[in-house]
């Protein structure tokens, strides 16, 4: 993930066995990483069970706040591909009956959006 990526706030891919490394202990027995990003110090996960989310707040990053969104909750998504000039995509995620979307992610160019699309769709038909 580029540097303008990063100051645009676009997530980019990270390796789902290094995420395993760091973010293992928030999965139960069963569970296993199968996608996730990184926007500077936040993460987002895609288990085999659900979506977690994890906010890295403050100046040193040591409170954090996860959320997790099995994916029987997602009512809906979008996907919003990026074009010639735009430099992200963007993902929005609607739990439940929610009228605004509860989680709204920019992916860098160089993610494969619809590999996130073609996993959420076969977690949440």
């Amino acid at each position: 993930m580029g540097l303008i990526d990063k100051l645009m706030g676009n997530a980019g891919e990270v390796d789902a066995a290094s995420l395993k490394e760091e973010y293992g202990h928030l999965l139960i027995e069963s569970e296993d990483i199968e996608m996730g990003f990184v926007l500077f110090r936040d993460v987002f996960l895609f288990t085999t069970g659900r979506l977690i989310l994890i906010d890295k707040q403050g100046f040193t990053g040591k409170k954090i706040e996860m959320k997790s969104m099995p994916y029987k909750s997602i009512s809906r998504f979008s996907l919003e591909t990026a074009g010639t000039f735009d430099l992200d995509a963007e993902l929005k995620i609607w739990i439940s009956s929610e009228d605004q979307p509860s989680v709204s992610k920019k992916f860098s160019k160089a993610v494969d959006v619809y590999k996130v699309q073609r996993l959420l769709a076969s977690k949440t038909c």
